[in-house]
Formats: C-alpha cells, sequence, structure tokens
C-alpha cells in the first residue's frame, strides 16, 4: 500500500516497497554476502610458461575476460562494495583488452594488482605502470632454476629486463616477487630471496605448490606419480628446514623489515604442507575466510569461493550479486566447516581479510 509521508516540509506520496519471495529469502538468510571486498579474475585462461608444477598451459581453450563481460558486471560490483581486485591467469596481459578493464575499474575507485610471469612486461611496461596499483612477479628461484621451471628460453632474463623497464617508466611502483616452493626450488629460498633483491624488487612471499586439488586446469587430481615430481622426500624436507631456517636468520640485516612476507610460522607452514603429504602429520587449515569476503571468476565466467573449491555459478545470464548470493553459493558457505573440511585442511593459498 502506497503511503504519505513528510519530507522537506511537505507531504510526498511514497510506494510501499515489496520485496520479491528470491529478495525476502535473501534478507533473512545469514550467509547472504552483504560486501565482496575482494575479487580475483582470470583475465585470460591461456600461459605463456609451461611451468613443471601447473597445467594452466595445457588448456585447449582460450578465454578471455573482456570489456563485454565486465561491463554487465559493474552496477553488482558497486552493490557489493569490490574494492580491490587481482588480475591473474593464465596470463593477464595476454588479454588485449586489460587496459580497458583497467581503466573502467579505477573510475570506481578500485585497486588493481597485476599477478604476472613476467614475460611481456618490457613490452606492456607503459599500460602496467599506467594502469595498475602494484605488480607480483612469480619467480622460483635464480636464474638456472627459474628458467628449468618455468621451461620458457631466456625467462628469468625477460623477466628481469621487464622489472627495469617498469622502474624507467615509474620508479615508485611496488613490484614484489611470489615464488612457490617445490621439489625443483626448495633448498634455494635464500638465494631466491637475494634474487628478489638483486632485481630491485619491494619483497618476496613464499607458498607451497599445490598437490592434491583439481585446481589450476586440472581436470582431475594429480595421481601420485605426478605428486611425487612436485612434492618433496624426506631427505628434501630436511634440505627445507635448513633453508627457512637460513632464510630466518638472514632477516633484516639482510633484507630489511617485511621484505620476506611471511613471518617465521608462516614459513614453518610451507614445511608441515609437505610432512602432512608424506602422512608425517595431520593436515591442518589455515586461518582463512575467502568465501566471505572473496570471489575467484575465472576467464570463461566461472565464479568460485576460492581457488581450491568447486564452481558455485557462472557469469553467463547473471549478476555477480546473483551468483554469490544465490542458493548454491550460500549452501557452500552455510554447510563450510573450514577446520573439518578437506580441502581447506590442504590448502596453500588461503586469505583471512580484515578491512
Amino acid at each position: 500500500m502506497d503511503r504519505f509521508v513528510w519530507v522537506e516540509d511537505r507531504w510526498t506520496l511514497e510506494a510501499e516497497t515489496r520485496l520479491s519471495p528470491i529478495e525476502q529469502e535473501c534478507a533473512d538468510d545469514p550467509h547472504v554476502l552483504q560486501t565482496v571486498p575482494i575479487l580475483v579474475i582470470h583475465a585470460h585462461s591461456s600461459c605463456n610458461c609451461r611451468c613443471v608444477m601447473c597445467d594452466i598451459w595445457k588448456t585447449k581453450d582460450s578465454h578471455a575476460f573482456g570489456v563485454g563481460e565486465l561491463k554487465p558486471q559493474l552496477d553488482s560490483i558497486r552493490r557489493l562494495g569490490v574494492r580491490w581486485i587481482v588480475f591473474s591467469g593464465g596470463e593477464p596481459l595476454m588479454n588485449r583488452e586489460l587496459p580497458e578493464l583497467c581503466t573502467l575499474l579505477h573510475q570506481e575507485g578500485i585497486r588493481l594488482t597485476l599477478l604476472t610471469t613476467g614475460l611481456l612486461l618490457k613490452k606492456c611496461a607503459a599500460a602496467v605502470a599506467m594502469n595498475f596499483d602494484d605488480v607480483i612477479v612469480s619467480l622460483d628461484g635464480p636464474p638456472q632454476i627459474h628458467d628449468a621451471i618455468r621451461r620458457v628460453e631466456r625467462a628469468f632474463a625477460l623477466l628481469h629486463e621487464g622489472v627495469f623497464a617498469l622502474r624507467e617508466v615509474r620508479p615508485d611502483l611496488r613490484i614484489t616477487a611470489r615464488c612457490t616452493v617445490q621439489k625443483h626450488n626448495h633448498a634455494q629460498l635464500l638465494e631466491t630471496a637475494r634474487t628478489a633483491k638483486n632485481m630491485g624488487l619491494n619483497g618476496i612471499s613464499f607458498l607451497a605448490a599445490d598437490l592434491t586439488s583439481p585446481a589450476f586446469n586440472r581436470p582431475l587430481v594429480w595421481p601420485v606419480s605426478r605428486q611425487d615430481e612436485i612434492g618433496l622426500s624426506l631427505t628434501e624436507l630436511s634440505a627445507l628446514e635448513g633453508g627457512i631456517r637460513a632464510l630466518m636468520d638472514s632477516g633484516e640485516d639482510e633484507f630489511g623489515t617485511g621484505f620476506v612476507a611471511e613471518s617465521p610460522e608462516k614459513l614453518r607452514r610451507i614445511v608441515r604442507h609437505f610432512r602432512a603429504h608424506l602422512g608425517l602429520e595431520r593436515a591442518e587449515s589455515p586461518c582463512c575466510n575467502a568465501p566471505w569476503v572473496s570471489a575467484v571468476i575465472e576467464a570463461d565466467g566461472a565464479i568460485r569461493p576460492c581457488f581450491f573449491h568447486p564452481v558455485i555459478g557462472n557469469l553467463r545470464g547473471n549478476t555477480l550479486e546473483a551468483v554469490l548470493n544465490g542458493s548454491p553459493a550460500r549452501d557452500f558457505r552455510a554447510s563450510l566447516e573450514i577446520a573439518q573440511n578437506e580441502t581447506c585442511r590442504k590448502c596453500v593459498c588461503s586469505l583471512n581479510y580484515r578491512p
């Protein structure tokens, strides 16, 4: 029923607001997301590296998340209060519409981070410097180890040249490295951090290789033989522990405060991850709230609550808001017990976001 209300010294006719059945259901559900401050967008499904610990490069499909996919979602992005978007992939710099995507999102006041292999940084330096607030490059070790893991000729040289080109254009841009720890680089953590420092990077973070999830374009979970190619043996575990001690002992004296992103406890968690994989201890879930504060949008529009959990919907014919607050997503969050969930217990890339 319509009613009169007193507004600015006069009576005004106001239509009564009626909620649809779906809106009413969401209004009564504690698992509805009111805000989603962080999004990860896979800007391109393909990659220009052939990393030993990843299967993304094997994809036969080529999808790009473009302006046509973003524009219909801008209203949802505003209503959900998105403040930070990380462009990942595949390799996001393979997306020709990336600068236009950044322009649209910067108009919304959103912080933009680029996660890249670095092979195209030199070519795209001016655009990256203009469009991104910070950059994270993949660094797998000193030059020879990095090239062997990436399986691309001159991968390290291209990365180094790209970082230098970015610094030439925008010296104040924050550029950090991310290293995935696995069999091929487990004994070189200190050398990897030194390489990052010598490249003029602002810091480095380390995370364990994912061995058991169907993420990263794995249609099926890796067989044990494939897991053993990336995971660590008992002898290699000891070398990793020694490498972490050396990294911690070097500390602020060599790198300065905060150059290594992880605390000693988080570095030791990498060891526990590989120990659990060998059955030497029980895997424990990290402290994480990713499904309640973020979402992952894949290049084909599929949406996941995080990198590792199953798809909960697709943007095709839907809004981001509708997918994240649809029944499958709400049911997933309602039933998720992170401490007990098998996927969460094996997680290598958690998020514990606090505004």
